[in-house]
């Protein structure tokens, strides 16, 4: 298992980051690779963002002295939301079948989980959102169809989409991990425009669905102060609750967001004018 500590950044600091810089500590360039787990874990909230690709075994997520705990999800939640082909999550004895853009919320005090692909020559593709928990919560198989469904954006501001929450209040109960996936209509480009910050929580952006040559430009920083980060397909941005989180793609795609935090309100936000921003 491949864990990256990632320790938490001042905004008054990020002010003088160039691009290697904030490359280094708020974006996710790697997640998946056959047979392996990769982990991120950030010191913002204390959040693990992963990503899971068994080819011709299987594999399950290890603790020891890197989360300080006897097991993984010991004192832990996560999320998990496959991306590639057909797979199986195995939970304490328990076989979840989980087709692409299917989710999976895993509650704490799980002892045992292993990670398995229906074709090597497929291989399913594991985006996971881990956070600290309090309590133990049902293990729940979130399918898209059972996602709760928004639809916000107009033609007019090319920013058109359909967000799915899949762990969220509405559809399964977890701790405070929130997490869902954004899928923008043919023809619009922004995500989260006008774009918005939440003091009380912050923000992991999974980009996915893309060609090898297009790219998201993921704004981040305060409004005031405004940053950008060139994305390519399956990687990730983590965002802190200081930051705004928005993007436009060059083409079509997809992206998965997850919060952890104080609130699971998805409305608590602190909306910002695209006149404000600089």
């Amino acid at each position: 298992m491949d864990l990256d500590i990632r320790y938490a950044s001042h905004p008054d600091d990020v002010k003088h980051y160039d691009t290697e810089r904030l490359r280094k500590h708020f974006l996710i360039a790697s997640l998946f690779a056959a047979d392996q787990v990769q982990m991120t874990y950030s010191h913002v909230d204390r959040i693990v963002v992963g990503g899971i690709m068994p080819a011709v075994q299987s594999l399950g997520l290890e603790a020891g002295k890197a989360m300080g705990v006897d097991f993984f999800f010991e004192r832990r939640e996560a999320g998990v939301i496959n991306v590639g082909g057909k797979g199986s999550i195995t939970v304490d004895g328990e076989r979840f079948e989980l087709d692409k853009r299917d989710g999976l919320y895993i509650g704490m005090g799980v002892k045992e989980i292993r990670f398995a692909s229906a074709a090597a020559a497929e291989p399913a593709r594991f985006y996971f959102n881990s956070a600290p928990a309090h309590r133990p919560y049902p293990n729940v198989k979130i399918e898209i169809a059972r996602a709760n469904p928004l639809k916000l954006g107009e033609d007019e501001t090319c920013n058109k989409r359909t967000i799915y929450q899949y762990v969220h209040p509405a559809v399964c109960q977890s701790c405070q991990l929130v997490m869902g996936l954004t899928i923008l209509e043919p023809g619009s480009l922004w995500n989260t425009m006008p774009c918005h910050t939440h003091e009380r929580r912050m923000e992991v952006y999974f980009y996915f669905d893309m060609d090898a040559d297009s790219r998201v430009i993921h704004l981040m920083g305060q409004a005031e102060e405004t940053r950008h980060i060139v994305v390519a397909n399956e990687q990730a941005v983590i965002s802190p609750s200081w930051s705004i989180h928005a993007g436009a793609g060059t083409s079509h795609y997809t992206f998965i967001w997850g919060m952890a935090g104080e609130n699971q309100a998805f409305d608590d936000m602190d909306h910002l004018s695209p006149a404000g921003l600089k």
